[in-house]
């Protein structure tokens, strides 16, 4: 564990961690792969997939097929299946609350506006592979997006060398009622669902964490097609002090650290705990702090996806967070809980970026219009104020729009 101050370098460039990829020109080799697939479709898609997955592929190969969604229940346990049931009931109930209502405005002049919440017609979501495939990621993307009520999902996820895919995350989705699997991962995979190919449709929004490659396509990507955010390595803050558990610190500290790239931060009032986790913790940072209202203030500055509150009365200290993910209240709430089961989806801001992004969220999958109806009598009321505003920005074509209508 390494100890940093407020004040050194380590903790700026902490606060000042970004996404945006310029080492070792990733930024340039995504742009190349995007206009390729752009120009090319499934023949890119298709050579990239060989090049990086060592899949060989045919175009009729990259969607799955019913009957290697068939197989994969083959592999499955009727245990594994009983605990999904556990943890979709609870995403789905979360979401369920979620209960975003229109606005409606009526008078008696004849004003009716109205806000008209509308479902995405296609999601593209994109589920990490490689030697840990994320299954949970299916569920805590697509359940929110059924929630919604998006009319079409679909996934894309890499293949391994032999062209297969993981049989629990084919498993998970063919549950959910995701409408079509494809077996394309990488940069290519962002490229193709935002442009479509003739294999692979072309999405309204792309969801889900990917590596340095895919959230590089996602953030050239953005204007062609919608995004969730833009997601880096995992992260954790503690906050604790000498009531503190330190089993429970490090093992929470060490559980982050597992993901390629993870951070694990400990900002404490204790210096005895730090003693006890220099050594149990080789990877994670401390920060000493001198009291609870310092601590709050790092970790606002920090920004981290995931901040754990293991002290007493730590929703207190919850109402004073401003910028984080997820915040995870006492010694029996893991970031473990949720990442797997707790309901919101795990899929949040990383980066610093909880600054100004939330969570994965049923809105996150819908748009809005806006319905207005004035009668006669309702215009004549702003009709001057129109008329003022048009002539100030020169507009006189607005302005006569408006007069027409009275002559």
């Amino acid at each position: 564990m390494k100890i940093i101050t407020q004040q050194s370098e380590n903790f700026n460039k902490l606060c000042q961690r970004s996404v945006y990829f310029k080492k070792k020109g990733i930024n340039e080799k995504v742009k190349e792969i995007i206009e390729d697939v752009r120009l090319n479709g499934d023949d890119a898609v298709i050579k990239y997939t060989r090049r990086f997955d060592k899949a060989k592929l045919k175009s009729r190969q990259l969607q799955v097929s019913e009957a290697e969604i068939s197989g994969s229940f083959q592999v499955i346990t009727s245990d594994f299946i009983a605990h999904l049931k556990t943890i979709i009931n609870n995403v789905s109930l979360f979401y369920r609350k979620q209960n975003h209502k229109p606005c409606r405005m009526r008078d008696d002049d004849g004003v009716f506006i109205k806000e008209s919440i509308i479902p995405l017609d296609t999601v593209g979501i994109y589920i990490p592979g490689g030697t840990a495939p994320l299954i949970s990621s299916v569920y805590m993307t697509v359940l929110p997006a059924k929630v919604a009520g998006v009319r079409k999902i679909i996934i894309a996820t890499p293949p391994d060398k032999n062209g297969h895919v993981n049989p629990h995350v084919l498993a998970v989705a063919n549950l959910l009622k995701v409408n079509e699997i494809y077996k394309v991962g990488g940069a290519q995979a962002i490229a193709a669902m935002a442009f479509g190919t003739k294999t692979i449709p072309k999405v309204d929004k792309i969801i889900g964490p990917g590596n340095s490659y895919v959230t590089e396509a996602k953030r050239q990507l953005f204007g062609y097609v919608d995004i969730d955010m833009l997601a880096g390595p995992s992260e954790l803050a503690i906050i604790a002090n000498k009531y503190s558990n330190p089993d429970f610190i490090a093992a929470d500290m060490e559980g982050q650290i597992e993901h390629l790239g993870g951070l694990a931060v400990l900002v404490t009032t204790s210096r005895q705990l730090i003693r006890q986790l220099r050594k149990k913790v080789k990877k994670g940072y401390a920060i000493f702090v001198k009291n609870i209202n310092e601590a709050i203030e790092v970790v606002n500055k920090i920004a981290p996806e995931h901040l754990q509150i293991i002290t007493n009365n730590p929703q207190k200290i919850a109402k004073e967070i401003r910028n984080a993910g997820a915040i995870f209240l006492g010694p029996y709430s893991p970031t473990a809980l949720g990442d797997y089961a707790a309901g919101p989806s795990h899929v949040l801001p990383t980066m610093g970026t909880a600054r100004f992004f939330s969570g994965l969220c049923v809105s996150d999958f819908t748009k809005t219009s806006h319905i207005i109806s004035y009668s006669k009598r309702a215009l004549e009321k702003v009709k001057e104020p129109i008329e003022a505003i048009a002539s100030l920005e020169g507009l006189v074509k607005h302005k006569e729009s408006v007069q027409i209508r009275f002559q």
